[in-house]
């Protein structure tokens, strides 16, 4: 039983991590309808650039926030240089870009900052909290304390604030949002900009509990995808469930069956949800009229 609960700690760890990815996935797909596939690098670059900066000897906390700005800001550029510039910015079109930058951002990783991994320290310290018979990693109550505080709060910008209703304005009607006096691809740089930051936010958090290198980004991104996908592409409430299960799915098959079977978890619930329900757990089917 206590191997059990273990598993279920290191699955919701796992699993709130992926929901962050996740939710980035879900801002730039409800801004564009298109696949953030660099989104997993952008997490990748959070990670080396804050310890990289904790390397050079910076405060913990400024590294982080370093880390936040600067992948931030590569996003913005990303956007700025790169997909505003498609003659015709459709979902397929703006997919295959991001792809491209993708490449780009893991090769400039690799090439400014090295191929050899990095780590973090934990925020409060690596000594085990002891609670109910369990060891816990500090780090743990972090990466939920953040995924939970950035969840809530990504609900009320879009919800509660005019320029998040204008978001979403704009990425479900542009050309009336436009007429309402709401610049369309102000709102598209900002979805890319809130994507980043919150990519960025993940792999800091993320770095203490596993090393990252130039190369980590992929699979994270994979995951995180995998995780969109089973809560509901474009649902931000679906980006923490479709985490928090595919975390704890992930972590049962890693220790009940064989830690080779681990990384399978996200290939087969990603078919399972094309095959079963592709709209995901709490994502809603389209209506067109015709």
């Amino acid at each position: 039983m206590e191997q059990v609960a273990n598993l279920l700690l290191s699955g919701l760890s796992s699993g709130s991590v992926y929901a962050l990815v996740a939710l980035g996935f879900n801002v730039i797909f409800k801004s564009t309808g298109a696949i953030n596939f660099a989104q997993g690098e952008w997490v990748m670059m959070g990670g080396m650039v804050a310890a990289t900066a904790y390397a050079a000897h910076w405060p913990l906390g400024l590294a982080v926030m370093c880390a936040i700005l600067v992948v931030v800001a590569t996003a913005l550029l990303s956007e700025r240089l790169i997909v505003r510039r498609i003659g015709k910015p459709t979902a397929l079109a703006v997919t295959l870009m991001m792809i491209a930058i993708a490449i780009c951002s893991k090769s400039l990783v690799m090439l400014v900052l090295g191929k050899n991994p990095a780590s973090l320290p934990g925020f409060s310290g690596s000594s085990p909290v002891l609670l109910l018979n369990l060891r816990i990693h500090p780090q743990t109550f972090w990466i939920v304390g953040i995924t939970c505080a950035v969840m809530l709060a990504t609900h009320w910008f879009f919800e509660r604030t005019i320029l998040g209703r204008a978001m979403r304005a704009a990425a479900a009607q542009p050309e009336a949002a436009a007429l309402c006096g709401i610049d369309p691809k102000l709102a598209l740089a900002l979805s890319f900009g809130l994507a980043a930051g919150v990519g960025a936010l993940a792999g800091t958090i993320i770095t203490p509990m596993t090393l990252t290198s130039f190369d980590h980004g992929t699979v994270l991104g994979f995951k995180g995808f995998s995780a969109a996908m089973l809560g509901g592409l474009g649902s931000l409430p679906g980006a923490l469930v479709g985490g928090v299960v595919l975390g704890t799915l992930e972590a049962l098959a890693g220790g009940l069956i064989s830690s080779h079977f681990k990384d399978a978890v996200a290939f087969v619930a990603l078919l399972l949800t094309l095959f079963l329900r592709p709209t995901g757990l709490l994502g809603r089917g389209t209506v067109e009229k015709v």
